[in-house]
């Protein structure tokens, strides 16, 4: 049997570098993956629409138009729904199910003792008033993974402490009931975590310093021209520090001439090239990257009969396997009444 995938993204906004790096990659490789001719892996990859809602409750509408977006960006990239299975997750009522009985599983300690979650909050500021949805996501997570009964999880750095409760709540599980489910692995992409264009050590959606993957050729140029660089570098003449430095952190992530690269770094460090001519060959280097995916989002743009058939038909799949599932919890934890 293939091993089975699954990955997704809270549909809060279009997507960015980070993702592609991060996660978006690594998803057209794995499913465009063969061994002996054959599809090596069995994708899917959600468009997480409920835990989106745990903080945008109040904003239901911007939830429902960015599913959209982010389907947009997945075929953008390459993401196949002819080898990708491609599904909402609101639409998967098994996943709300299993969420509940993995509730059961879990201290609300460890829970808020997760250093994503703890992370998260914290940013939002929600100090008493955090909504318990939010709090316990990770637990929604874990049920998103083993409905499908992944045995590998696409992620970023920053998500690796939810893959690590995921095996924890599959540990216990089948302690208690039996073997039911695989525990899953993570598979950072290339590049753990890319910075955020203003300095940030996370580049995010939310933080408002994402080069995103629609961005026009204008858009990007601003960008570029207007990254964080070595604060202590008055004159071009002065010595510049590379380490560390988000400009040449995008360099070497992003510009294919490592000639270039190691041309452009010497003289930086010698004092002998200045900031635009830095950022404008990484703009080079951004440009023919993202263009072939603005074209191939524009190739979709507009036609949501198309879209919606794409997320009706990945879903509809998508349940047939969530069902499967459910039907070996219930016999394993001896609910299943009516059978």
């Amino acid at each position: 049997m293939k091993k089975r995938i699954l990955t997704g993204d809270r549909p809060t906004g279009k997507m960015h570098l980070g993702h592609f790096v991060g996660s978006l990659k690594n998803r057209v490789k794995l499913q465009d993956s063969l061994e002996a001719g054959l599809p090596k892996y069995d994708q899917f990859v959600m468009i997480a629409d409920v835990q989106a809602l745990t903080d945008n409750f109040d904003n239901p509408q911007k939830v429902r138009d960015n599913v959209k977006e982010v389907l947009l960006d997945y075929l953008a990239v390459g993401i196949d729904p002819a080898k990708t299975t491609i599904l909402v997750q609101s639409m998967i009522p098994e996943i709300a199910e299993l969420t509940v009985f993995y509730l059961d599983l879990v201290t609300l300690e460890r829970v808020l003792r997760n250093p994503t979650v703890k992370e998260e909050i914290k940013q939002k500021g929600y100090g008493q008033s955090l909504p318990a949805g939010f709090a316990m996501y990770p637990i929604s997570q874990a049920a998103d993974i083993t409905v499908f009964n992944a045995s590998l999880v696409p992620v970023g750095e920053d998500q690796l402490p939810m893959i690590e409760q995921t095996r924890e709540i599959v540990r216990k599980f089948n302690s208690l009931y039996g073997e039911v489910f695989v525990e899953p692995e993570a598979l950072v992409g290339e590049v753990k975590r890319l910075p955020g264009i203003d300095g940030n050590s996370k580049m995010g959606k939310s933080l408002g310093n994402a080069i995103y993957l629609s961005d026009t050729e204008e858009e990007l140029r601003k960008k570029v021209m207007g990254m964080y660089t070595d604060p202590k570098r008055i004159h071009v003449t002065d010595p510049g520090k590379v380490e560390g430095n988000p400009v040449f952190i995008y360099h070497d992530v992003f510009n294919p001439d490592k000639t270039e690269v190691a041309d452009l770094k010497r003289r930086y460090i010698e004092g002998n090239v200045g900031d635009i001519e830095v950022k404008e060959k990484l703009f080079v280097a951004l440009n023919e990257l993202l263009k072939p995916i603005r074209e191939k989002r524009n190739e979709f743009e507009g036609k949501d009969e198309i879209l919606n058939q794409i997320l009706k038909e990945g879903t509809a799949r998508a349940r047939e396997v969530a069902k499967e599932t459910m039907t070996k919890v219930r016999n394993a934890m001896k609910i299943d009444y009516f059978k």
